[in-house]
């Protein structure tokens, strides 16, 4: 959007609120609403709102319900044209976002740009009354949403969600919309996306979506982002390269030291030194231990003996070290026994 088209949609969705609380008759009732619904300031409790007016939490209740019944019906009477005019646009907008998003997104679309909490809660109320929309509740389930009614109404919506949930549970690993396309039924790969970003239990990252537990998806520490510098590298890394590609990637806290870095490493299990600096991931079969550790492990499956450049072929896969550590190991470690010209076992434990 343009700036011209920002300000002006700013400004008509501040308008649309005075207009539909101009229908209101009683000034109480208008402070309910708008405490209730926070569209000029925090969102205020039932409890809060009856200190305030001198009136018991359950009249409060009962007022603010048949306040939004009035105001949904005049809204599908067409007798409030702010709610009429910005339903169509809410629609619009939707239909491009998937049919559902998260009120923050939907109202970060409508202002064009990052919104604030005084807007989305204008978003929010005004789908409230919006009769082609859907408003799915927040709880310690789902986000609060907003969806095209045609496609559902809030149980329905609840019900995609958990669909899409089990899903990827059933993956046990974060997977792509495209992968949930083929086996969900929805018309775009867009749709589930948008669906699953009502879930608290949904994360994604790099188009990536999974369980928000899973650091691959939702890094919530410096070792769950150090975890997936990794994974997406594929490879040993260094601890400075993975300091370096921390301050680059698109995570939202990424301002750490090298050292805190290090620190991480040595304390996470999942990650495993392989050489000067140099760590892998436990998950693709590097073992912990010294170089003599390894050249002990090399030999132990290899079940016979082995000759120096066998064992230095296999110790350099598990570990990033120069060759001649290698052979200083071999020579000079008395758990290993040459046993021809070049050649080692393990020596057999003394009585």
């Amino acid at each position: 959007m343009s700036n011209a088209v920002q300000t002006e949609t700013i400004t008509d969705l501040g308008a649309a609120i005075k207009d539909i609380l101009a229908v209101i008759d009683q000034e109480r009732e208008q402070e309910i609403i708008t405490r209730r619904f926070g569209l000029f300031d925090r969102k205020e409790t039932l409890e809060q709102i009856g200190e305030l007016l001198g009136i018991t939490r359950e009249r409060v209740r009962q007022l603010e319900k048949a306040i939004l019944i009035r105001l949904k019906i005049a809204a599908e009477d067409n007798k409030i044209p702010a709610v009429t005019s910005l339903e169509k646009l809410f629609v619009r907008e939707l239909t491009e976002l998937g049919r559902a998003a998260r009120v923050s997104q939907l109202a970060d679309k409508i202002v064009g740009k990052a919104s604030n909490s005084l807007q989305q809660a204008h978003v929010a109320f005004v789908a409230e009354l919006a009769p082609r929309l859907t408003v799915i509740s927040e709880n310690d389930n789902y986000h609060h949403g907003v969806g095209i009614a045609e496609h559902g109404d809030e149980k329905a919506y609840r019900a995609k969600i958990d669909e899409i949930v089990k899903a990827i549970k059933k993956h046990g690993e974060p997977t792509t919309v495209e992968q949930l396309d083929n086996e969900l039924n929805y018309d775009h790969p867009n749709q589930i996306a948008a669906i699953a970003s009502l879930s608290k239990h949904l994360a994604s990252l790099k188009g990536q979506w999974g369980l928000a537990k899973w650091p691959t998806v939702n890094p919530k520490n410096i070792r769950d982002k150090i975890y997936v510098i990794l994974a997406e590298n594929a490879k040993p890394m260094h601890f400075s390269e993975i300091a370096d590609s921390i301050k680059d990637s698109s995570f939202k806290r990424k301002d750490v030291t090298t050292q805190a870095i290090h620190n991480e490493l040595i304390k996470d299990s999942r990650f495993v030194l392989i050489g000067r600096g140099i760590y892998a991931l436990d998950s693709w079969g590097f073992s912990r231990g010294t170089v003599a550790d390894i050249i002990a492990d090399v030999l132990k499956k290899a079940g016979e003996p082995l000759h120096r450049d066998e064992i230095v072929k296999r110790v350099l896969k598990s570990r990033h070290v120069k060759e001649t550590t290698i052979l200083l190991n071999l020579q000079s470690k008395p758990q290993f026994k040459r046993v021809a010209k070049a050649t080692y076992e393990l020596a057999k434990p003394t009585a």
